[in-house]
């Protein structure tokens, strides 16, 4: 008889406006069965002599005077790959708690529980229930079905790495002559080191590392800006290979939709600090840059695949641009009636044309069928809109992603 899978845990933080507050969500996670679970000023540390932050600022000053909970729960049982789809109800469940409290949930750790109730500190601690578990439920919830994919699209060569990289480095050439003209994210590749340098063992390697440059970690600053133009030449240059260019159309999806992916991110913390979300300087100028540069793209319409279109007319309604050959050429896509890309078609078009009463069903009939997209609508703090936005990244670029022979970190 195989050995019972550990005890899995799960420490939730809540920020909360007084300690008051932040007592009472902590006696409602203690009875919905968490194991232990302290209040603590924030920043608790910063006034313990004995830590290592003692004095120091704080890093989130925006909260100085707010209350935290720390909770640990622990589930048994089950390994934990069963457990995802409760997980998901229960920080929805933990979310609310913050909501209701005027907070929001401010993140979650796990681990094995017998690590984490070891290491757990216990200042503040205001409920402790030893070796108490959390209730499951029988049977354990499951992820819904994925209803069936749309017909694959016409395979895409993404190139060979040395001829890909020779292909980038001559459009940063004509584009810019030497490293010393060129954009930081891009003066890299007219530098003597790289072109002398180790050759690159994938396409989708080197992709990467030029997504890395353009914007680190997908966060837009002002080199992001700067590189929009070179991206845009990279894309309308037929020396570079087709499925090359439609990852590279795949970076500007993300890039566009920055700003909105952070604001629903932050929903709950924006409304319970009584502010609104606004975009970064670096956030807007990148997607205006994309915009501007739209047009150009937009022409090439009639000349390209069925998956670059269909990449386009997401961009087009990420920009917030108003194109009917975008919104007339979806109804020409491949779309079964019935199929995930009839639900991410059905988004884009509500995006496109701004039609409110298009886009919550849309949203709608994607949750039914993706949990994710479901934990974010799930805060009444998200905007429908913004949502909208926020997920058509990933929706598009998961179904295009067959399309593109290479190895690629598409979600």
């Amino acid at each position: 008889m195989s050995a019972a899978p550990p005890a899995w845990g799960v420490q939730y933080t809540l920020s909360l406006p007084s300690e008051d507050a932040a007592r009472a969500a902590a006696a409602e996670l203690s009875g919905m069965g968490h194991r232990l679970t302290a209040v603590r000023v924030h920043d608790h540390f910063r006034f313990v002599p004995s830590s290592f932050w003692y004095g120091k600022p704080s890093m989130d000053p925006e909260l100085e005077g707010w209350w935290q909970v720390f909770s640990l729960a622990v589930y048994s049982g089950y390994e934990r790959m069963a457990l995802e789809p409760f997980f998901r109800s229960e920080r929805i469940r933990v979310a609310g708690v913050a909501r209701a409290h005027a907070g929001f949930q401010q993140g979650c750790s796990e681990g094995h529980a017998a690590t984490l109730e070891g290491v757990f500190p216990r200042d503040g601690l205001v409920h402790e229930q030893a070796g108490a578990d959390v209730a499951l439920p029988s049977p354990l919830p499951e992820d819904p079905a994925r209803p069936p994919a749309g017909p694959p699209w016409k395979c895409s060569e993404v190139g060979e790495p040395a001829a890909v990289v020779q292909a980038v480095v001559a459009v940063a050439e004509r584009t810019y002559g030497s490293a010393e003209d060129a954009p930081d994210a891009v003066g890299w590749l007219l530098d003597e080191e790289f072109a002398f340098g180790e050759p690159y063992g994938s396409t989708g390697e080197f992709l990467s590392d030029l997504a890395d440059a353009v914007a680190h970690q997908g966060t837009c600053t002002d080199t992001t800006v700067e590189a929009v133009p070179f991206l845009m030449e990279l894309i309308c240059d037929d020396s570079v290979a087709p499925g090359s260019r439609l990852v590279l159309l795949g970076d500007l999806l993300r890039l566009a939709a920055s700003g909105p992916t952070a604001e629903v991110s932050l929903a709950d913390r924006i409304t319970a600090l009584g502010g609104a979300c606004e975009e970064s300087a670096a956030e807007y100028l990148t997607r205006r840059a994309i915009g501007s540069e739209l047009p150009r793209l937009l022409s090439r319409w009639e000349n390209e695949s069925d998956a670059v279109r269909f990449a386009l007319a997401a961009l087009t309604a990420l920009c917030g641009t108003r194109d009917q050959r975008a919104l007339s050429g979806l109804a020409a896509l491949p779309t079964p009636t019935g199929s995930s890309r009839a639900d991410v078609v059905s988004l884009v078009a509500a995006l496109l044309s701004d039609d409110r009463e298009d886009l919550v069903p849309a949203l709608d009939g994607l949750a039914s069928w993706s949990p994710r997209i479901a934990e974010k609508a799930a805060s009444p703090n998200v905007d429908p809109q913004t949502l909208g936005l926020a997920i058509l990244p990933d929706l598009v670029l998961e179904d295009v992603a067959s399309g593109i022979a290479a190895e690629r970190d598409l979600p």
